[in-house]
C-alpha cells in the first residue's frame, strides 16, 4: 500500500510583460504570456516552442530588442526539457535585462527561477541565496505573487536536505505570506504539504487531519479540484494508519470525486488503489479486486509504474489469502515486471542527474578560468614586472587548486557513476535465481499441488520482499544478508526435494548488525554449488558456509561435496551447454568496481577438493569480501 501522495509542484512563472506597447510588441506579449500558459499544462512543450520561435520571428523582423520575459520563457522551456546549459544562459540575458530596464517585476521573478534552477541542481546554498534576493527585490518594490513561491521554493530546498523542523516554519511562512496576498492556491498547497508531514514522517493524527481539513475547505471554495483531492488522498491515509477504515473510505471517495473529472490520473490511481487495499483487510475480496483493476485502468494512462507496482503486489497477497495461487502468481510476477520498471527509472534519472550536476560544476569552473585569465591580462598590462610576476604565481597556484578541486569532483562522480552500476547488477542478477524458482513454482501449478505451491509461493515472496529491501542498497548488515540467503536455501531444498543439506556458521567475532558487506554477493555461489556441483551427483549433498573475521576482510567459504568443477565442465559439455553462471559473472564484475570504489584488492578464490584417494570430492570457493562501516 502505498502512503501519503505528497506532490511537489514547480511554480511556473506568469504575468504581464512592460514596457512595450505598438501593435508588433503586442503581438510579441501575447506569444510570451501564451508561452507560460502552456508551460504550465502537461504536454504541450511542443506549443511553447511555436510560442517562443513566433516571439523570435517578430523580434528579429522589426528589429525590436528580446523581451527580459521572452528570455525567462527560453530558460523555463530550456529546463523542462533538461537543457541546463542553455538554460543558465538565457536565465542570464533576461536578468541582466531587467537589471537594465529597472524591470523589478521581471527581475524578482528571474531570481526565483534560478532558485528552483539551482534546486533542480542539487547547489541548494545558491538555491536558498536566489529565493532570498528574490523576496528582498519583491518587498522593497511591493510586488504581489512572488513572496509565497521563494518561501515555498526554499521549504522544498530543506525537506530535501531532511531538515523538516525547518521545512515546517518555511511553510508557516508561506501561508502567512499567502494570506496577506490573498492567495489562496499557495494558501492550499502550504496547508497540504503541511498536513501532509504528520500523516507519517512526524505521525500525529489530529494535527494532519486538522490540517488537511482547512486545506480541503479552502481549495473547495476556490473550485481547486487539485488540493481538493490530494487533501482527501491523504486525510485517507492518515484514517487508514489509525485503521479507522470507514472514515478513510470517506476520503479516497472525495479525492476521486475531485481527481476523475480533473483527470489528475496519478491520484486517482492512488485512491482507488488504497480502497482495494482497505478492502483487502476488512475482507470483502469481490469489491477490493474491484478497486484495484480500476487503479490499474487510470496508473496505465498515467504510466504511473510507482502504483502499478505497490497495487499488484497487493492484489498478489490478495489472491494468496483467498488460495488462488495462480492469480496470485500472475499478479506477482506483473508486480514484479513494474518495480523493475520504476527502478530502472530511478537508476536512470539518477545517473542522469549525477552528469548534469557534473556537466554543470565543469562548466562554472570554466567560466571562473577565464575570468581569472582576464584578470590576470590587465595585471600585465598595467601592472610592474614585480606585479606581474605576483600575479602569474597566484594565478599558477589558483589554477592548480582548481585543477585539484575538478579532480576531486571528477572523483566522486566516477564514485557515483560505479554505485548506480553496482544497482543495475544487482537487478541484473535478481531475474537470474528468481527465473528458476518461478519455474518451479509452475511446476507445482501443473501437478495441481496447492499446498505445495501455496507453501512455496508464501516462501518466494517473503524472499522476494527481503530481496527488494536489500536491492536499494550499496550494502547491507551480514544480518539482512544472511536472512535472504537462508530464504533461498529453503526454496531450494524444496525445489529438489531435500536433496542436499546446508550449514551456516558466522565466526563469532563478528557481529551481524554492526558488520556491512556489499548486498547480494553470496547467493550466485550458493546456487552455483547446488546447481552445478551438487544436483549431478548421486549422494546427498552437503553445503558449508562459513564466515571469518580477517583483517582487512571478511572470508567468506562456501564449500560442497559435489561432483567438482572438472566433472562438471565435461558435463556440460556432453550436453552441449556452454553457458557459464551469470550470477557469478555479475558477482565478478561487482567485486571489480568494490575494488575500484573502496580501494581494496579483493579476490575469489577457486579449490577443487580432493579425497583420500585422489578423486574429486567438491569444491571451495573463498571470498574475499570487504567490510564496509
Amino acid at each position: 500500500m502505498k502512503g501519503p501522495a505528497i506532490v511537489i509542484i514547480l511554480f511556473l512563472i506568469s504575468g504581464s510583460v512592460n514596457g512595450l506597447t505598438d501593435s508588433d510588441t503586442t503581438l510579441v506579449n501575447r506569444q510570451i504570456r501564451s508561452g507560460f500558459k502552456f508551460l504550465s499544462q502537461k504536454g504541450k512543450l511542443s506549443e511553447v516552442k511555436a510560442c517562443i520561435d513566433s516571439a523570435t520571428n517578430i523580434c528579429e523582423r522589426k528589429n525590436l530588442d528580446t523581451p527580459a520575459l521572452l528570455n525567462l520563457l527560453r530558460a523555463e522551456h530550456a529546463l523542462v526539457i533538461s537543457d541546463f546549459r542553455g538554460s543558465s544562459v538565457f536565465a542570464e540575458s533576461a536578468l541582466k535585462k531587467a537589471k537594465e530596464e529597472g524591470d523589478d517585476v521581471v527581475h524578482a521573478k528571474v531570481l526565483s527561477f534560478f532558485g528552483n534552477f539551482f534546486l533542480r541542481t542539487g547547489s541548494f546554498q545558491q538555491s536558498l541565496d536566489f529565493f532570498e534576493n528574490s523576496i528582498s527585490v519583491a518587498k522593497k518594490a511591493g510586488i504581489k505573487g512572488i513572496i509565497p513561491r521563494a518561501l515555498d521554493g526554499e521549504a522544498q530546498v530543506y525537506v530535501t536536505i531532511g531538515e523538516l523542523k525547518t521545512y515546517q516554519l518555511y511553510l508557516q511562512k508561506m501561508i502567512e505570506a499567502s494570506n496577506i496576498e490573498k492567495d489562496t492556491f499557495s494558501i492550499s498547497r502550504g496547508l497540504f504539504l503541511l498536513g501532509s508531514v504528520y500523516a507519517e514522517r512526524l505521525r500525529d493524527p489530529k494535527k494532519c487531519d486538522s490540517i488537511l481539513r482547512k486545506c480541503y475547505t479552502l481549495s473547495k471554495i476556490a473550485g481547486d479540484s487539485l488540493h481538493m483531492a490530494l487533501s482527501q488522498a491523504n486525510m485517507g491515509w492518515n484514517f487508514y494508519l489509525g485503521k479507522m477504515y470507514d472514515s478513510s473510505i470517506t476520503c479516497y471517495n472525495r479525492s476521486l470525486r475531485a481527481s476523475v473529472p480533473a483527470k489528475i490520473y496519478s491520484t486517482a490511481a492512488n485512491a482507488y488503489g488504497n480502497l482495494g487495499t482497505i478492502y483487502r483487510d476488512i475482507n470483502n475480496p469481490a469489491k477490493s479486486l474491484d478497486y484495484y483493476n480500476k487503479s490499474i485502468d487510470i496508473a496505465l494512462k498515467a504510466d504511473d509504474w510507482r502504483s502499478l507496482d505497490w497495487v499488484y503486489l497487493d492484489m498478489s497477497q490478495l489472491y494468496l489469502r483467498e488460495k488462488d495461487t495462480a492469480k496470485a502468481y500472475f499478479a506477482f510476477v506483473n508486480h514484479k515486471k513494474y518495480s523493475d520498471q520504476y527502478i530502472k527509472k530511478n537508476n536512470i534519472q539518477g545517473l542522469s542527474d549525477a552528469k548534469m550536476r557534473f556537466d554543470i560544476e565543469s562548466h562554472n569552473r570554466e567560466v571562473e578560468l577565464l575570468s581569472l585569465k582576464i584578470k590576470n591580462q590587465r595585471f600585465l598590462m598595467y601592472g610592474s614586472a614585480v606585479l606581474a610576476v605576483l600575479a602569474v604565481a597566484v594565478s599558477l597556484l589558483l589554477y592548480r587548486g582548481s585543477r585539484l578541486k575538478a579532480r576531486r569532483r571528477i572523483s566522486e562522480m566516477n564514485r557515483t557513476i560505479s554505485e548506480l552500476t553496482q544497482a543495475n547488477l544487482r537487478q541484473q542478477m535478481n531475474p537470474h535465481f528468481i527465473f528458476n524458482t518461478l519455474n518451479s513454482i509452475q511446476y507445482y501449478m501443473y501437478q495441481h499441488d496447492k499446498l505445495a505451491t501455496n507453501n512455496y509461493l508464501t516462501k518466494f515472496t517473503s524472499l522476494m520482499r527481503k530481496v527488494l529491501e536489500n536491492s536499494q542498497h550499496t550494502s547491507v548488515t551480514i544480518k539482512d544478508e544472511l536472512e535472504a540467503l537462508n530464504l533461498y536455501l529453503e526454496l531450494e531444498t524444496l525445489r529438489f526435494k531435500e536433496r542436499f543439506e546446508y550449514q551456516i556458521n558466522v565466526d563469532e567475532e563478528i557481529d551481524p548488525l554492526l558488520f556491512k558487506i556489499p548486498t547480494m554477493l553470496i547467493q550466485p555461489y550458493v546456487e552455483n554449488s547446488i546447481c552445478h556441483g551438487m544436483m549431478p551427483g548421486e549422494s546427498k549433498g552437503l553445503l558449508k558456509i562459513d564466515l571469518k573475521l580477517e583483517k582487512d576482510h571478511i572470508a567468506c567459504i562456501i564449500e560442497d561435496n559435489g561432483i567438482g568443477r572438472e566433472a562438471a565442465q565435461k558435463r556440460k559439455s556432453t550436453q552441449g551447454n556452454n553457458h557459464n553462471s551469470l550470477g557469478t559473472l555479475i558477482v565478478a564484475s561487482r567485486l571489480d568496481l568494490v575494488n575500484s570504489l573502496y580501494g581494496t584488492s579483493l579476490k575469489t578464490i577457486y579449490t577443487d577438493l580432493k579425497d583420500s584417494k585422489g578423486e574429486p570430492n567438491g569444491t571451495r570457493v573463498e571470498i574475499h569480501i570487504p567490510i564496509i562501516s
